[in-house]
C-alpha cells in the first residue's frame, strides 16, 4: 500500500515530541464562552447545544494535593460551533437537560480520555452516555502516534494549547478569565479535532 503524503510528518511515522509540540504557535478559543450556572441557564444552553450535530466535550476536577482525596468533577465543558457553553457543576450537579443531551446518541460528543470522565460524572448522576467519540481512538486509526489533546493539537491542528490552569481549582464560585479561557480551548479544539480526523 502505498504511503501517503503526512505520514513522513512527526505524530504518523513517530511520536510528535515535547520539544516540537512547544516549537509550535500557541492558540485559544477567542470566541463566546457563556457560563452556566443554574438549572434554568443550563436548559437555555442545552436548548442551543440541541441544534449541534457535533459538540467538543471535556471535564474539569479540583485537584486534590493529598494521597487518598479525589473530588468529583466541577465543570462541564461543551462546544458547539459558535459557543462554548461552561457548566459549574458545583452549584446544579447534573441538571436533568444536560443527562438527556449526553445521553443522545444523534449529537456526537468527542474529546480524549472519556472512559475516565464519563465514570466520574456518573457519580454525580447516573445516566447511559452515548453518541462519545474517542478522539485518541479515532487518532490511532489514522495511525497517529499522539492520541492526548495537546499532542493531537500539534499534529492535526498545527498548534498548541496551554495546560498552565490545568491544576487551578475548578471548585471555586468565581473563576478567573484564565481558567474560563482554557476550559473552553480544551472543548473547542476537540471538537476541531473530530471534525478534521473525520476528512482524513
Amino acid at each position: 500500500m502505498q504511503k501517503s503524503q503526512t505520514d513522513s510528518r512527526p505524530g504518523f511515522d513517530r511520536r510528535m515530541s515535547r520539544e516540537e509540540i512547544n516549537n509550535c504557535p500557541i492558540k485559544k478559543w477567542e470566541g463566546a464562552i457563556q457560563l452556566v450556572r443554574s438549572e434554568g441557564e443550563a436548559a437555555d444552553a442545552i436548548q442551543q447545544l440541541n441544534r449541534e450535530s457535533v459538540l467538543g466535550f471535556d471535564t474539569e476536577t479540583r485537584p486534590a494535593f493529598t494521597k487518598g482525596k479525589k473530588y468529583l468533577p466541577s465543570l462541564l465543558q461543551l462546544a458547539g460551533a459558535e459557543t462554548i457553553y461552561l457548566f459549574q457543576l458545583r452549584g446544579i450537579g447534573l441538571a436533568k437537560t444536560v443527562v438527556d443531551l449526553l445521553s443522545n446518541p444523534n449529537i456526537i460528543k468527542a474529546g480524549v480520555s472519556l472512559a475516565f470522565d464519563l465514570r466520574e460524572l456518573r457519580q454525580i448522576d447516573e445516566f447511559s452516555p452515548q453518541g462519545f467519540v474517542d478522539l485518541g481512538r479515532m487518532a490511532q486509526e489514522k495511525g497517529i502516534q499522539n492520541q492526548g489533546l495537546r499532542g493531537l493539537a500539534a499534529v492535526v491542528l498545527g498548534f498548541r494549547i496551554s495546560k498552565s490552569a490545568q491544576t487551578s481549582n475548578w471548585a471555586k464560585e468565581e473563576l478567573t478569565m484564565a481558567q474560563v479561557r482554557y476550559a473552553a480551548t480544551d472543548a473547542w479544539v476537540g471538537r476541531e479535532l473530530y471534525l478534521r480526523l473525520s476528512e482524513m
